[in-house]
């Protein structure tokens, strides 16, 4: 039994037939040759159209004195990553051990007394 069916099966299915064309493969390859060249000229002037702007973009960056947004986001980068010296909010640096340890034992009284003249604390002491 032939399970292909007839040999018109396939058209009246929708289907058509293969007629082997000698030029196909030539009339292909001109095709494809054709879509890469056309591809080509379509970067090409999408390139030049890029340049165009930015020389316009850069016109106008020099005019007003801006900087280019890589190179600004790369400078908030970097301000992020370096705390400012006197900001509240900046990195605590560990103090390192035994520093600080003397002046705990001390009340705040007593350093005040320091700073007092000679008569004052005596007046103080009593």
């Amino acid at each position: 039994m032939d399970c292909r069916g007839p040999p018109d099966v396939g058209k009246m299915l929708g289907g058509e037939e293969k007629e082997e064309d000698p030029d196909a493969a030539k009339k292909e390859e001109e095709r494809q040759e054709a879509l890469r060249q056309q591809e080509e000229e379509r970067k090409a002037k999408y390139a030049k159209m890029e340049a165009e702007r930015e020389s316009m973009r850069q016109g106008i960056r020099d005019k007003y004195g801006l900087k280019k947004r890589e190179e600004a986001e790369a400078e908030a980068a970097a301000a992020a990553e370096e705390p400012a010296a006197g900001s509240l909010t900046r990195t605590k640096k560990p103090v390192p051990t035994g520093c600080g340890d003397e002046e705990e034992e001390e009340s705040i009284i007593d350093t005040v007394m320091k700073y007092l003249p000679g008569p004052l604390q005596d007046m103080l002491k009593k």
